[in-house]
């Protein structure tokens, strides 16, 4: 268990519904939820949930801390917002899922094998270096995100497709030498470990 998990585990032992809405993005709207169902109806990913939105708030709402916080729910959602323009009362779910993921992810709780939460971090560390994307070191990394010989697997079944990019100009090979980066990207390096400052001393405090 992460030191900033044990030291949230403390502050808030009796109710996981006020570490909720002191640490996730939206999380104030939680308690709004009347349990209706229409979330989960209208998400396209609807038969991949573990648990859909609403049962993940009563889950909140039930002290079921490390049930949700360790759940892939989360981090099945594609951000289409149906769910958002049909709530009957409106709730941000969208942005609160993503919320719930994203602190399940900083105290380390986020199940470390889900293919989004691979994603997420590759995407992150490619993009942080240099400030830009660098298409085809994160391209590789995906393919061999799940060890070598998937990697050649995968790299095998999209030859074509990478082949026809090289040929339009969309991939360049020689981006695996470093390839292009924004100008003063050692700057926003210095802004993002700010931001992260910034963010874990927030992280305690609630504000009721």
């Amino acid at each position: 268990m992460s030191d900033m998990n044990t030291a949230m585990v403390e502050k808030y032992r009796s109710s996981f519904l006020k570490e909720v809405e002191a640490n996730v993005e939206e999380g104030d709207w939680v308690k709004m939820c009347m349990q209706c169902g229409v979330c989960s109806g209208s998400c396209p990913m609807e038969n991949n949930w573990e648990h859909p939105p609403q049962e993940l708030f009563m889950m909140i709402r039930a002290n079921k801390r490390e049930e949700v916080l360790s759940s892939s729910s989360m981090w099945m959602c594609t951000s289409c917002y149906n769910c958002i323009a049909r709530c009957p009362r409106g709730l941000p779910i969208t942005h609160i899922m993503h919320g719930l993921a994203h602190y399940g992810k900083r105290l380390g709780l986020a199940p470390k094998e889900q293919p989004t939460v691979k994603f997420s971090q590759l995407f992150w560390d490619n993009l942080t270096k240099t400030g830009r994307v660098n298409e085809l070191k994160l391209g590789l990394s995906l393919y061999f995100m799940n060890g070598f010989g998937e990697g050649i697997k995968t790299a095998l079944k999209m030859k074509d497709v990478g082949l026809g990019m090289m040929k339009t100009g969309r991939l360049n090979p020689f981006e695996i030498f470093g390839g292009h980066s924004c100008k003063g990207a050692s700057d926003i390096k210095k802004m993002l470990a700010k931001a992260k400052e910034i963010e874990e001393s927030n992280t305690a405090e609630f504000k009721g």
